[in-house]
């Protein structure tokens, strides 16, 4: 994926709308396992309802482990992340903006 087509998603996920890869050429099926990796690592965080309720903080995310993938803009991004943007994220497998170390 070209940097500007993460650019582009990346404004997607800022403006709260889900991210899910159809910017891309790729149609490969939703990443199902990984988005409940993700869920059940916020849970095991005692970060699930929080984040469900108010999103989640980049630095938060971080702190879980989550890296940015190679030609995402960070600073594109809100501090906060929707949940829905979140789960959507890991949907995207191999398109997604983060590499969650949950997901294999």
């Amino acid at each position: 994926m070209s940097a500007t087509t993460r650019t582009a998603a990346a404004a997607l996920a800022a403006a709260g709308l889900a991210v899910t890869g159809a910017a891309t050429a790729s149609a490969a099926a939703p990443d199902t396992e990984c988005m409940r990796a993700g869920i059940s690592t916020l849970k095991d965080a005692g970060l699930l309802s929080a984040v469900a309720k108010d999103g989640l903080p980049v630095a938060d995310a971080v702190a879980l482990g989550v890296t940015p993938r190679e030609g995402t803009d960070v600073s594109a991004l809100p501090a906060v992340l929707p949940f829905s943007t979140v789960l959507a994220d890991h949907r995207a497998g191999e398109d997604s903006l983060f590499v969650y170390p949950w997901c294999g």
